[in-house]
């Protein structure tokens, strides 16, 4: 049992699919020229549901193609072969560049099999290990460093305040800052 989102949307695809299929008929009776902008737009559907349905993609440059002997009575326009053309460059250089990138893939992963069943690698949990110990060992160090350089300046610090308590403590009488005495009330 299909749900009846699924039913609308195949009912609305297939209505779509007619309205292609006549404005594709009335196109090649009027022999206008045939682009898939120009069919999209009559059919009210957008460009991509032709690209999608490949049957009426092919549809579309079939009659676009066929001569004016065989019923067509308009030719082609320039335009729209140059157009159909970058779009075909463009989907293939799409499909070269994803092709490449699954073969390095699989060769990536192939590779990593054969070096692991050959033993010839260490295993994979093992060089994990070995990566994490240079990472702790590298954050020890870093973090060494900064100890060191708080110390000094904790050492730096402390020197200041026993010069400053020291010449503080040293001063001659009348000297120093003056001193006030406070006297508290008695109660």
């Amino acid at each position: 049992m299909t749900s009846p989102m699924i039913e609308g949307k195949r009912a609305d695809s297939a209505r779509r699919r007619e309205r292609v299929l006549e404005a594709l008929n009335a196109a090649l009776r009027s022999g206008q020229d045939m682009t898939v902008s120009s069919l999209a737009r009559t059919a009210r559907v957008d460009r991509t549901f032709l690209y999608r349905h490949r049957d009426l993609f092919e549809r579309v440059h079939a009659a676009a193609t066929t001569p004016a002997e065989a019923g067509r009575t308009a030719a082609v326009s320039r335009a729209s072969l140059k157009t159909d053309l970058a779009n075909a460059l463009e989907r293939n250089a799409r499909l070269t560049a994803h092709i490449r990138q699954l073969e390095k893939r699989l060769s990536e992963e192939l590779g990593t099999t054969v070096w692991t069943e050959s033993g010839l690698g260490a295993p994979a949990d093992l060089d994990q290990l070995q990566r994490c110990i240079t990472e702790l060992e590298q954050q020890l160090v870093d973090e060494r460093g900064q100890l060191d350089e708080r110390t000094e300046e904790l050492d730096a610090a402390r020197a200041a305040n026993r010069e400053l308590t020291r010449a503080l403590n040293h001063t001659p009488e009348g000297t120093g800052p003056p001193t006030t005495r406070r006297s508290h009330p008695r109660s």
